[in-house]
């Protein structure tokens, strides 16, 4: 029995075996990557932007040194990453004390828990945090308290403010923006433009996001390349899974009707905890054949928690016995997926005599004078 469950916690593990997963964010992409590979996926790079830290900024220590002298009335910090660039490039300049001695005496607005966590970690309570991760839901609810009169800080993230500054401003708040990082290009940018044209030929089983400006960039460039509409029907079909952190991420993908796999709350642990999940569910509704559970990713496929050494020529002709469901296959079927143009009937025989020899001579079976159907079970 142990040995089962040994097996068990294995195959859990595995559950992402043959899976290539295309990742579109810079930051934390190694942890990200290493959790989805400790579940067997196979990782590609390509992220679609950059971030340019402002830690020496001199407008940015001008502007901090502005709010010390006077000290606001309201803080709304809008990303974890940026309230700790904010904090490290005060540090730098001996002002971190005397701004967190401000931040502490001011009510604290925190868009979203990772900015929350950042908040804490600096040693601060942050008063109120949009669960929505909005700065919509921020906007809202400030102004129907009113922020006439008010002194408002605003920590700006990579894609800006969101309109926040100029609804406070107008709503008549002195309003300070501070700048800590912007979004810059792409690192790779032929790395960028390659992952394009693969998710679009089917070679990427899914796609992670991790930032709407990351994923609007995504989407762009393979627009700009020809093949956004390939890219969509791929999402939209799910034979490519896009993946997004939270809703905010997911907005520049619903704007395609594109809707995308996300985890109850905004951080990367529950991404990667939904996106296994999903593939632990497809592989309860896969085919099942006596040998164990069959699933066909974009480029490999697993049998019994193993990944099949295949040709792409052998994953086409596997892809075509699955979708029948064991039903019959002919040759002419068979032959019809094989590259060239052969007629010859032992082209499919070498064929299907690969897959055995790939996948065990329990899977396939020959129907005389009829062709070849995959071995399900029927319970």
């Amino acid at each position: 029995m142990s040995g089962a469950g040994t097996d068990g916690r294995a195959q859990l593990q595995q559950v992402m075996a043959g899976c290539t997963v295309l990742l579109t964010a810079d930051r934390r992409k190694g942890e990200l990557a290493a959790a989805l590979s400790r579940r067997g996926a196979e990782i590609r790079h390509a992220p679609a932007l950059s971030i340019t830290s402002h830690v020496d900024d001199d407008q940015l220590i001008v502007d901090t040194q502005a709010l010390i002298e006077h000290r606001p009335d309201v803080v709304v910090v809008t990303t974890g990453i940026g309230f700790r660039g904010w904090i490290e490039a005060a540090d730098a300049q001996g002002l971190a004390d005397p701004l967190l001695e401000v931040l502490a005496r001011s009510r604290i607005v925190a868009r979203g828990p990772k900015a929350r966590g950042a908040i804490q970690a600096a040693g601060l309570t942050a008063d109120w945090v949009a669960e929505s991760e909005t700065s919509a839901e921020i906007a809202d609810v400030l102004l129907g308290e009113g922020v006439a009169g008010l002194r408002v800080a605003v920590q700006h993230h990579g894609a800006g403010a969101d309109g926040l500054d100029v609804v406070f401003a107008e709503a008549g708040a002195q309003v300070r923006s501070l700048v800590v990082y912007r979004w810059g290009p792409p690192p790779d940018p032929e790395a960028l433009r390659a992952s394009v044209y693969a998710a679009a030929a089917g070679e990427i089983d899914a796609v992670v996001f991790t930032s709407a400006p990351g994923a609007e960039a995504w989407l762009a460039a393979a627009e700009n390349e020809g093949v956004g509409d390939a890219v969509v029907a791929r999402f939209r079909d799910w034979s490519m899974v896009p993946a997004a952190v939270g809703p905010v991420t997911a907005k520049p993908l619903e704007h395609r009707s594109v809707s995308p796999l996300q985890p109850e709350r905004g951080r990367l642990g529950a991404l990667v905890r939904t996106l296994v999940a999903h593939y632990e569910h497809a592989e309860t509704v896969a085919l099942s054949t006596p040998v164990g559970i069959l699933q066909i990713r974009s480029r490999v496929a697993v049998l019994d928690g193993q990944v099949l050494p295949l040709s792409p020529s052998g994953i086409a002709v596997l892809r075509l016995l699955a979708a029948s469901a064991g039903g019959v296959v002919s040759r002419e079927a068979v032959l019809a997926v094989l590259p060239g143009e052969s007629n010859d009937p032992h082209a499919a025989e070498v064929a299907i005599a690969r897959l055995r020899e790939a996948a065990g001579k329990g899977l396939i079976k020959t129907v005389v004078k009829r062709g070849y159907r995959l071995e399900v079970s029927t319970n």
